[in-house]
């Protein structure tokens, strides 16, 4: 049972507290430069309550228990995918154990917003920062991510004195959801790729009455941000990206042909050439498909232990960059992959938003709707920041960053955390950005 429809009116009924939006509407209200408050027009900004109803919830367990599983694997590893035993055993967790109205009432204690853009509704966590001078800040998550990815660096960016951080390190923090994911609108025609949602999310920063502002992103919101830096707008500073656009097309044209690595490369880009080619020969099956045939993935829509089964696997099992997740799950650490500070509450937390939301197609059709290799050099001018983390797909080279981002005022390789950087890593991802953009702020 999903809690959208295709009627707007139907859609916020089923979504929204009418008391609770008064509520947050007047506490919200603070939060925004004048005119923004007193938006009355198509741009105006929405409170936003969650509030699934107990139906969805109960119509969740009962298809959990009516799981028709499939055969054992025929293997003793991860090899043919997701094992058996592993889903079972969260499914089970799921069904019985599992509280969704935890993380409803973490997601509804920060002030969330829906403001329609080209068209199409967008949800977005707005929160400012106490402290004078604080950043703007817009971070893009990624599939099979959300919002929920980022709620556990909220605290360390927005009030840094807390964690270890100064004041002058302070964010105002934005974190949409972006298009056909989580509470945002799914689009019913085509075009919503990672330049148009570049494109909005420079409207909703401006919107929010920012007039200098900065961008991150991991997975997906790597390629938004690097579409954000080549949009031209005045307005964004630079940006932080975790999973860089940066491979050679000489790289690229050898893996493609299944060549040798091209003579000459570094050890440290030859090591990242292994990386991307095992990628690309045995772990892109379900990019592949989501890129060419979503619609088909339909099955997603009722079965939730299949959803799971879907979001858990990047198609490398006990490797990265699926390892954090699969650590979390098991309450172990796997193969001396470390689930970081990752619980399987977290990572049924996002998987339940995605069924509850009825979002698997919608989501996928960015695969379907994107033109551009993501892995190319992002060929970006503006001030940039790379993080290399260690569990990422492949670890990119500092020599491949600085061709591809012509003005990178920033490149570290962490030695802890993977390809969810935030929600393995929250401390350590903040002090990252904190870093990366500090070259970046007005004096106090």
């Amino acid at each position: 049972m999903g809690v959208q429809t295709s009627s707007k009116t139907m859609d916020r009924r089923q979504l929204l507290g009418t008391a609770a939006m008064a509520i947050a509407g007047t506490a919200a209200a603070t939060l925004f430069p004048a005119p923004v408050a007193s938006a009355a027009t198509a741009d105006a900004v929405r409170p936003f309550q969650i509030n699934i109803p107990d139906e969805a919830l109960a119509d969740l367990r009962r298809r959990l228990a009516a799981t028709r599983w499939p055969d054992k694997e025929t293997v003793a590893d991860e090899s043919q995918g997701v094992p058996l035993s592993t889903l079972q055993d969260l499914v089970r967790y799921w069904q019985t154990d599992y509280d969704w109205r935890k993380v409803e009432a973490r997601l509804n204690a920060r002030p969330q917003f829906i403001t329609e853009i080209d068209g199409l509704d967008i949800h977005f966590i707005h929160v400012r920062s106490n402290h004078e001078n604080a950043l703007p800040l817009i971070v893009t998550h990624g599939w099979p991510g959300s919002v929920i990815e980022q709620l556990k660096v909220i605290d360390p960016l927005t009030n840094p004195t807390a964690h270890g951080g100064s004041a002058s390190d302070a964010f105002h923090l934005v974190i949409p959801s972006m298009p056909g994911y989580g509470f945002s609108g799914k689009p019913t025609t085509t075009g919503w790729n990672p330049n148009r949602i570049a494109r909005a999310w420079v409207v909703l920063m401006k919107r929010l009455g920012y007039t200098r502002f900065v961008a991150q992103g991991g997975d997906w919101g790597s390629p938004v941000s690097n579409e954000m830096a080549k949009l031209g707008a005045p307005e964004l500073l630079g940006i932080h990206v975790n999973l860089p656009g940066v491979v050679p097309p000489e790289i690229i044209k050898a893996i493609a042909a299944g060549d040798p690595a091209p003579a000459g490369l570094s050890d440290e880009e030859e090591h990242a050439f292994e990386q991307i080619k095992l990628s690309f020969s045995k772990r892109r099956a379900y990019a592949l498909i989501m890129g060419t045939r979503p619609q088909t993935l339909s099955g997603l829509a009722d079965s939730p232990a299949g959803l799971a089964a879907w979001l858990l696997d990047h198609g490398d099992g006990y490797a990265q960059p699926a390892a954090a997740i699969t650590s979390a799950v098991a309450g172990r650490t796997i193969d001396g992959h470390s689930a970081g500070d990752l619980t399987r509450d977290d990572v049924l937390d996002n998987i339940t938003l995605y069924w509850l939301t009825n979002t698997a197609i919608s989501s996928a059709r960015l695969y379907w709707e994107n033109k551009i290799n993501l892995y190319l050099p992002a060929n970006v001018s503006i001030p940039a920041a790379v993080t290399v983390f260690p569990g990422e797909s492949f670890q990119a080279p500092r020599s491949w960053a600085e061709r591809a981002y012509h003005h990178l005022i920033y490149f570290h390789k962490a030695d802890r955390g993977g390809h969810f950087a935030a929600w393995e890593q929250p401390a350590l991802f903040s002090t990252e950005l904190r870093a990366a953009f500090g070259s970046l702020r007005q004096p106090g």
